[in-house]
């Protein structure tokens, strides 16, 4: 009768199991987390909630919701009802936001497309996730566009919207331009991410070889970093690292 009672809590550890590994993954935290969630169930989520979630963020609230991360309606229901009870630019970007994030991408469109009027015409957050969706819906044209219309934001040049402008502009026929643009975010010691995406760029279009450069000045660039900028690249390094085995897989075949 006493297991049958609190056979509940036998659910308990996949539970903390599932919520440590999205959490893990929306992140970007290094792979090997997910190894040790998944291997070690209690001890690898205390330890990685300890490590990732609670160190350095004691005076913080926790930013995880729960429910949210089981059941993902709930979220969206409860943003739908913010914006049903108060009609605002903030409520309907807030839920824009969460249909971007979750992947109904045409959703949030037509949720950001609706709030750029008035005062919030030329909002930069509003148009910089519209680039992201109009990626995500193979709207290359639209995307381009958009991207113009902030492109001049000194801020611009080191956004993932400059990677997406020039990932649109590759799909639209404008390689030339589309290179031009991942130069302008080339750098030593910095702009992992466009570098990393540089790279694809040019194995998609045949220059192995080049790419092959890029990834491997970035892995060299790696040790010399100071442990907070590791951590924070982390991600672009084990794909750099990935990428160029591949690369390198291909020439010896």
């Amino acid at each position: 009768m006493f297991f049958a009672d609190n056979s509940y809590l036998y659910y308990i550890p996949f539970i903390l199991q599932g919520i440590c590994a999205i959490h893990c993954i929306r992140n970007g935290h290094q792979q090997k987390w997910l190894w040790v969630i998944i291997v070690l169930p209690v001890i690898g989520c205390i330890a990685y909630l300890y490590s990732e979630v609670i160190s350095g963020r004691r005076m913080r609230q926790p930013n995880i919701d729960v429910k949210a991360m089981l059941n993902p309606g709930v979220k969206y229901k409860r943003l739908e009802e913010q914006l049903r009870f108060s009609d605002t630019f903030a409520n309907r970007i807030k839920l824009a936001d969460a249909y971007l994030e979750g992947g109904f991408t045409q959703q949030a469109i037509e949720l950001y497309e609706n709030s750029l009027t008035g005062a919030f015409a030329e909002n930069e957050h509003v148009l910089q996730q519209l680039i992201i969706a109009y990626t995500q819906s193979e709207r290359y044209e639209d995307a381009i566009a958009t991207a113009q219309k902030i492109y001049k934001l000194p801020q611009f040049i080191r956004s993932r919207s400059h990677i997406l402008y020039a990932v649109a502009l590759e799909k639209t026929g404008n390689t030339e331009q589309a290179e031009a643009e991942f130069k302008l975010m080339k750098g030593r010691y910095s702009y992992f991410e466009q570098r990393y995406e540089y790279a694809l760029f040019l194995s998609r279009n045949d220059r192995p070889g080049d790419a092959a450069d890029i990834l491997a000045d970035m892995l060299e660039e790696q040790p010399h970093l100071t442990p907070v900028e590791r951590k924070s690249n982390r991600k672009w390094f084990s794909y750099a690292n990935t990428e160029l085995r591949k690369l390198q897989s291909n020439k010896t075949a």
